[in-house]
């Protein structure tokens, strides 16, 4: 069984976060292990409130999982603060065997928490752009960090779930290819992005070509939503193991 790290925020709710990348790592047969890099006070509601974990222990926490248990995929969410992104790139740069490693660039809630400071920003864009093979924001996202040139080094998924028609982009080595989608009428939509990016990352290790391991990962995501049960008042989590539940 291939071991893969989740670098993210902890979501008490289990929507999104490590929680979240932790069953879908699962629901590909994966094992799945975790850094986390800060703990929010949210449930299906929003997110109240966000304790970042600080750059010194999120490095020894990776240092202190590479000792063991090396990890072939990394996913990379939530990093809240310059201090998490300088302590991930470090980490990463400091590696001899690279793992395929997939960015969800998380940059606020969907209730409109921001989760990442200003300060992080200009970090993230210097330093770990550089080191990730994959990027997969919304559109949103995309423009704060610069647009497409700015991820010309990066295979990148334009995530469509926010628009109306939802439907993604991909680009890899400047080939652009769409991936129509289907609007699936739920409120367990909680941590889709989060969820995309890890079964990317599992595709990927599983030994699937770029554009497979987009296409599979989001049929992946739109069975979770079809197949969720809805759970709390707000935006619910989605069933990220149904792979495994038949």
């Amino acid at each position: 069984m291939r071991t893969v790290l989740t670098i993210a925020g902890f979501d008490p709710s289990s929507g999104a976060g490590v929680t979240a990348d932790l069953a879908v790592f699962a629901a590909h047969g994966m094992f799945g292990t975790s850094c986390i890099t800060a703990l929010t006070v949210q449930n299906t509601v929003g997110v109240v409130g966000v304790h970042p974990v600080c750059g010194t222990v999120v490095g020894a926490t990776l240092r202190c999982l590479q000792e063991d248990l090396p990890p072939v995929g990394i996913k990379i969410g939530m990093l809240a603060t310059a201090g998490c992104i300088e302590a991930v790139a470090e980490f990463l740069e400091g590696l001899k065997d690279r793992p395929v490693v997939v960015l969800d660039p998380v940059l606020r809630s969907t209730s409109g928490r921001e989760l990442l400071d200003g300060a992080g920003l200009g970090v993230l864009r210097e330093k770990l752009l550089p080191l990730v093979d994959w990027v997969t924001p919304n559109a949103v996202e995309l423009e704060v960090l610069g647009g497409l040139v700015a991820l010309q080094g990066n295979s990148v998924i334009v995530t469509g779930g926010d628009r109306e028609t939802p439907d993604d982009l991909v680009v890899v080595n400047g080939s652009k290819t769409w991936l129509p989608g289907v609007r699936v009428e739920t409120t367990s939509t909680h941590g889709t992005g989060c969820a995309l990016s890890s079964a990317l990352l599992c595709r990927l290790l599983m030994g699937d070509g770029p554009v497979e391991a987009a296409r599979a990962a989001k049929e992946y995501v739109t069975e979770a939503l079809r197949r969720a049960t809805p759970m709390g008042q707000g935006h619910g989590p989605m069933n990220h193991l149904w792979p495994l539940r038949g």
